[in-house]
């Protein structure tokens, strides 16, 4: 079973916010989460699809698929 998407990639710990050009919470960049509530149903399905191969790359699993 596929666990869904919530609104948003981010996890509460943004490090974009203190100068970093990527989140350290969800991998997004400063321009991705500066823009997300801007960004239409296919802008935010890449970003989507960008952070869940850039999680699995290092063996993770992205922040919001981690069981509960």
């Amino acid at each position: 079973m596929t666990q869904a998407r919530p609104d948003s990639p981010c996890v509460a710990l943004c490090s974009t916010a203190l100068g970093d050009e990527i989140c350290m919470g969800c991998g997004r960049t400063f321009g991705e989460v500066a823009n997300w509530v801007c960004m239409n149903e296919a802008e935010r399905e890449q970003v989507w699809l960008r952070l869940e191969a850039h999680w699995a790359a290092q063996g993770l699993l992205a922040p919001w698929q981690a069981p509960a």
